[in-house]
């Protein structure tokens, strides 16, 4: 089966409680990307500046992430973020955002790109987001991510992209902005009225829940002692998910609880390190050795 991925590749400067890096390798594409392509070959879209470096592209490239639908904008430099966690990792501030019209970017599929049946949106402009899925010939599964500066700024396109989707994916703060309520039960089902069949609420070191038809499920995370950076854990838990997803003959709650147990142990392993280094040490092998070990601490057989 064939995945696409449109998001951010970009440069990310990144201050926690114990270190910081400058300028590494970052974005909702390249984690979502390099964290699918331990279970399936990735197609990536986005956009990247004068100022990237080939050494990053050859990096995914090895990965078996097809880059036709990359981008290099001459005129401009990459996405850039620079953030600052809180002392307990728990919530970040945006010291600088430099979007570089990463927001007016308008993808361009490649044809071999278009019959792609498994589509993930990352956290992106809901209008970028509107205009790959446009190119799009009817894909099978469409998997978003959204982040609270769209739900700010186009909060109209979000609410016409959820019609289109099978499965959204938004963390606790984001759905109670994005909804009105407190509850996240209510938040939620509210989601689900607009359009995706499935929800998946991220709560951080608290795990997910996950909204399938009329049944909601509890997941808790994978209890790591090694958190170095927390940045790209939640794109790396939607590439465990839907890597895992492309190659399932069909997507029912049991299936999505198993990828979701997938998607967590990804996401462990990445904020053992900053950028990349937690998943570029580790194989299929120790995914699946971490995912028994979490199953047996969730008592499943």
């Amino acid at each position: 089966m064939t995945l696409l991925a449109v998001g951010t590749i970009a440069f990310d400067s990144i201050e926690t409680p114990t270190d910081s890096r400058h300028r590494i390798l970052g974005g909702s594409a390249t984690y979502f990307g390099y964290a699918a392509s331990f279970f399936t070959p990735v197609r990536l879209v986005g956009i990247v500046g004068k100022d990237w470096p080939d050494r990053y592209s050859q990096l995914l490239a090895d990965r078996g992430i097809d880059l036709s639908g990359v981008v290099r904008d001459e005129a401009k430099n990459s996405y850039f973020w620079h953030g600052r966690y809180t002392p307990d990792f728990q919530d970040r501030e945006t010291l600088a955002c430099e979007v570089q019209g990463f927001d007016q970017f308008v993808p361009k599929l490649p044809d071999h790109f278009r019959d792609s049946r498994f589509v993930f949106l990352g956290a992106a402009s809901p209008s970028v987001q509107l205009r790959t899925l446009e190119q799009c010939n009817s894909p099978e599964f469409v998997f978003a991510d959204t982040v609270d500066m769209w739900i700010e700024r186009s909060s109209g396109e979000l609410t016409t992209l959820l019609q289109r989707l099978n499965c959204l994916l938004i963390n606790d703060s984001e759905a109670r902005q994005f909804t009105g309520h407190r509850d996240l039960i209510q938040a939620g089902k509210a989601i689900q009225q607009m359009g995706p069949k499935m929800v998946i609420i991220k709560k951080g070191e608290h795990g997910c829940l996950l909204f399938h038809e009329d049944t909601v499920s509890p997941c808790p995370a994978y209890p790591t002692d090694k958190m170095i950076d927390p940045t790209g854990a939640g794109d790396s838990f939607a590439g465990g998910i839907l890597g895992y997803l492309v190659n399932r003959p069909t997507i029912d709650r049991r299936t999505m609880i198993d990828a979701i147990h997938y998607g967590t142990v990804v996401a462990s392993y990445t904020v053992a390190g900053f950028s990349l280094e937690g998943i570029q040490s580790i194989g299929l092998a120790e995914i699946d050795d971490r995912r028994s070990e979490f199953r047996r601490m969730l008592l499943v057989e």
